[in-house]
C-alpha cells in the first residue's frame, strides 16, 4: 500500500521515481480503508531533504500512510522557502487546537545539541508537544536530538558533550533480537552517527528503560520507553547515502575541524563514493515500527491516547 502525499510536495516525485508507491488525495479517497496517520515534526534546517528521507522509509510498508508535516509555531526556518513551509506545514499550535490525533509521530533531530535543552528558543512549546503525545499520539519516535530531548524531559537522563564529534558509520550490537522493533535485524549492524553529544547506557538503564541497540564506541542507539509509547534513536538510519559526505564537505569548505567520517568511504578515502551499508536495517526498523502501530492502534481515531488494542481482538484499518 502507498504513502499518501500532496501531489505537489517535492517528495511525491522523488519517491515515485524511486519506485515507492505514492498516492494523492483523490486516489486515497477512493480506497475503503483507514490510512495510518503519521506526523513528522521537522526540526531540521533542510526540511525537504528530511521529508524525503522519512517519507521513503514509512512509505515502503504494505500499509497506506497519510503523512502530515508539522513545525514549531514561532520558530522560522532560514533554509527552506517560505512558500514551501506555508503550503505543506502546519504550526503545532494549530494542530493542538484542532484536537486531532495521530497513530504515529516522528520528532526529528536539530543542529542545536550544544545548547542546554532549556536554552532552546522553542523548548517550552516542544515540551507541550511531548505532553500532547501522551493523549493524542499512539506511538512517538524521537530521532537524534529529538530523542535525547524526549528522554531528558520524561526521565531526566542528561546528555553529555563529547570531546570530538562522533562521525561516521559505527558498528552496533543488537541487544534484544526478540523485540518486535528489531524483527529481521542482524546481530550487529552499521549505523550512521553524526553528533557532538551522547547518552550513557548506565544512566538510561537506571531509569528502567531498555536499550535495544548499543555500540561499544558511541553508546546506546535505540531505547524503548513503553510507559510513554515511545522509541528513541540517537543516530541516523534515515540518512541518504550521501548525507555524511554533505556534512563533511560543508565543514571542510567552512574551514571547521572535522575528521573523515569513519568507515564510510572505501579505504576511508573521501575521493571515493561512499557505500550505503545501513539501508536494509533502516527499512526494517521503520517498517517494524509501522507494523507495531498497525497492530495496536485504535481503529477509532478518537480512542488514540485512551486505549491500546491488539490485532487478535479487533478488526484493523
Amino acid at each position: 500500500m502507498p504513502i499518501k502525499l500532496p501531489s505537489d510536495l517535492p517528495a511525491y516525485d522523488v519517491l515515485t521515481n524511486e519506485g515507492v508507491m505514492v498516492m494523492d488525495e483523490d486516489s486515497a479517497g477512493r480506497q475503503d480503508i483507514r490510512p495510518l496517520r503519521i506526523a513528522l515534526l521537522n526540526l531540521m534546517p533542510k526540511k525537504i531533504q528530511t521529508e524525503n528521507q522519512f517519507a521513503r522509509l514509512i512509505g515502503a510498508t504494505p500499509l497506506q500512510i497519510e503523512l502530515s508535516l508539522i513545525r514549531m509555531s514561532e520558530h522560522q526556518t532560514r533554509n527552506t522557502a517560505a512558500d514551501h513551509m506555508e503550503n505543506f506545514y502546519r504550526p503545532f499550535a494549530e494542530v493542538e487546537a484542532t484536537g486531532e490525533k495521530f497513530d504515529g509521530l516522528i520528532i526529528t533531530g536539530a543542529p542545536i545539541e550544544h545548547l542546554p535543552f532549556t536554552e532552546v528558543t522553542y523548548w517550552d512549546e516542544l515540551t507541550r508537544v511531548f505532553d500532547w503525545t501522551q493523549t493524542h499520539v499512539h506511538s512517538t519516535f524521537g530521532v537524534c536530538w529529538g530523542g535525547m530531548a524526549m528522554i531528558n524531559y520524561f526521565h531526566g537522563v542528561p546528555k553529555h558533550i563529547l570531546e570530538a564529534k562522533a562521525f561516521g558509520c559505527v558498528r552496533h550490537q543488537n541487544l534484544a533480537p526478540a523485540s518486535p522493533y528489531l524483527r529481521g535485524f542482524s546481530d550487529d549492524m552499521v549505523m550512521p552517527v553524526s553528533r557532538w553529544t551522547e547518552m550513557r547506557r548506565d544512566e538510561v538503564e537506571a531509569t528502567g528503560l531498555r536499550v535495544l541497540i548499543d555500540s561499544s564506541d558511541t553508546g546506546p542507539a535505540l531505547v524503548e520507553d513503553p510507559g510513554h509509547r515511545a522509541l528513541y534513536i540517537f543516530n541516523h538510519l534515515e540518512y541518504d547515502s550521501g548525507t555524511l559526505k554533505e556534512e563533511y564537505d560543508r565543514d571542510v569548505a567552512g574551514g571547521k575541524p572535522i575528521n573523515v567520517p569513519a568507515n564510510y568511504y572505501p579505504d576511508d578515502d573521501p575521493d571515493q563514493m561512499p557505500l550505503n551499508r545501513w539501508r536494509s536495517h533502516a527499512h526494517l526498523l521503520y517498517g517494524n515500527w509501522i507494523n507495531e502501530i498497525y497492530q495496536t492502534t485504535a481503529f477509532d481515531l478518537a480512542r488514540i491516547g485512551v486505549e491500546s488494542t491488539d490485532w487478535r481482538t479487533r478488526k484493523g484499518p
